[in-house]
């Protein structure tokens, strides 16, 4: 990630628990919007952040955020709708704006 070290960038919290299982603001996101992209548990989500600060790749910007993207060999989290289907996910997309990031599971780059 060449525009962003690592040093540069704060997590922003506030997008953290809705990619995690189970949080209450997950199930809200699943409630308004049908569905919800989330990690295997937090452990992944960290190593997930880890690994593509370290090999991500520069995607595209979409709606003013930098995307920077990775794919996976094994699923790292799961899309899961309203009634419960959940769909493997293996890549991950980092978004980046105003020096804050998060991470999310997809099962593809955004265009």
């Amino acid at each position: 990630m060449d525009r962003y070290p690592l040093s540069n960038l704060t997590l922003a919290d506030r997008h953290v628990a809705k990619h995690l299982p189970n949080t209450p603001q997950m199930q809200k996101l699943l409630k308004e919007e049908g569905k919800a992209h989330v990690f295997l548990d937090k452990a992944t989500m960290n190593r997930v952040i880890q690994e593509i600060f370290e090999r991500g790749q520069e995607t595209t910007t979409v709606r003013d955020w930098e995307r920077y993207g990775l794919q996976f060999d094994e699923p790292i989290g799961y899309r899961i709708d309203a009634k419960g289907n959940q769909l493997p996910l293996y890549y991950a997309e980092m978004k980046v704006k105003n020096g804050k990031y998060h991470v999310v599971p997809r099962t593809q780059p955004s265009f």
